[in-house]
């Protein structure tokens, strides 16, 4: 890995942590197997200590899984990784290794469904308290620390607002109180930002988004320290399975090395269909990290090297112009998922967000007029017609 290390990123996404056999493969090699074996009962006892490396169950190390890890630390610089199942098994088990009963947990409110839900439902079932707060307010952090605090927890640009938050202010609060900041980077991506470097202990993301890019399998990855993954998350994911099979690791690996083209155009498009959007009469406001007009335009020129390839916008007419939207669209396909070549679109208040109550959806960000719309591969022209078209039906 430390081989590429001065190379740009394109670079090391194609080379870095490769594992290659006696066999001189130029693709990397899909090891799919459960366990491994040893010459000697002391060879597998210097395995299990740790004392000699190697490879002991797929369970929590295989060799096709340890260079995704690999190439991921390269292109985050994170010293090591841990891949998961899923994007929701990275952060579950990144924030379940750091509590445990009597702590507290402090989190931005405005955050994926199945996240919020993590923070809301699952962590006070085993004792951990939690509170929600304003992410972009540095003093609403700070009001929230109590002497328990050990976690702080954030999606920067959030799910599915694109709201942005000063990570390197919430970092500050963090380390003064000595809890462990933990950052969803999935809408940015780890090209066009890096939290490690803006003071977060851990960054999780669902490589099933951008990272695949492509709709075919889930995966998650955590990132951070050796020691925090040694002391935190090591053990979790050992004892309790959430691991990522061999194949899927294979396909992110291979994912890996068109992410910076593919995200780049992503980007690229979205920059181009915010600004169309935003010029329509049937759309009330649009969020894009990219807007130099964005709320957080500040912090975002601070901390991100690009925008996403996600726009939120809302449009008139409630649900109702929303529905005529989305049912007009020839193009662009009605999916919850994001970062696929596809450019997809969702209804967050009754799709991700639908357990919520309008109340709680609007201290979010989330009117019942917002659509998130996923930017793909297609040509610009034809989506920007597509979507306009769409609008024009409203």
């Amino acid at each position: 890995m430390t081989r590429y290390a001065h190379y740009h990123p394109e670079t090391r996404l194609v080379h870095s942590g490769g594992l290659r056999t006696e066999f001189g493969e130029t693709s990397e090699a899909l090891f799919l197997t459960q366990g491994f074996v040893y010459d000697n009962p002391e060879e597998a006892e210097a395995r299990f200590d740790g004392s000699e490396p190697g490879f002991i169950y797929s369970r929590f190390s295989n060799p096709t899984v340890a260079m995704f890890e690999r190439r991921m630390c390269a292109l985050e610089g994170a010293e090591a990784a841990r891949a998961t199942a899923s994007g929701m098994a990275a952060v579950t088990a990144a924030l379940m290794g750091v509590v445990r009963a009597g702590d507290h947990v402090v989190a931005a409110q405005a955050l994926f469904g199945s996240c919020r839900w993590v923070i809301e439902e699952w962590l006070p079932r085993f004792g951990v308290a939690t509170t929600l707060v304003d992410g972009p307010d540095l003093a609403a952090w700070q009001a929230a620390v109590r002497p328990e605090t050990k976690a702080f927890f954030l999606e920067s640009p959030a799910n599915p607002t694109l709201e942005v938050i000063d990570i390197l202010g919430v970092a500050a609060i963090a380390k003064a109180c000595g809890a462990k900041l933990i950052v969803d980077n999935v809408f940015a991506t780890p090209l066009f930002q890096k939290p490690l470097t803006l003071g977060a202990d851990c960054v999780v993301y669902s490589a099933t988004k951008h990272i695949d890019g492509q709709g075919r399998c889930l995966g998650g990855v955590i990132l951070a320290s050796q020691e925090f993954i040694d002391t935190y998350v090591h053990q979790v994911l050992r004892q309790t399975g959430p691991s990522i099979s061999p194949f899927n690791a294979w396909v992110l690996l291979k994912g890996l090395e068109t992410l910076p083209v593919r995200v780049e155009k992503q980007a690229q498009t979205a920059s181009f269909l915010a600004k169309a959007i935003a010029a329509h009469p049937k759309v009330k406001r649009v969020n894009f990290p990219g807007d130099p007009q964005h709320p957080q335009a500040a912090i975002i020129a601070r901390q991100m090297s690009g925008p996403s390839t996600l726009i939120a916008f809302e449009i008139e007419g409630e649900r109702a112009g929303a529905y005529r939207f989305l049912n007009a669209l020839q193009i662009v396909k009605i999916s919850n998922n994001l970062g696929d070549a596809k450019s997809l679109v969702t209804h967050p208040a009754t799709t991700t967000h639908q357990r919520f109550t309008l109340e709680q959806r609007l201290a979010m960000g989330i009117p019942e007029g917002m659509v998130r719309l996923s930017c793909g591969l297609e040509h610009q022209a034809d989506l920007a017609a597509d979507i306009l078209a769409a609008l024009d039906s409203v």
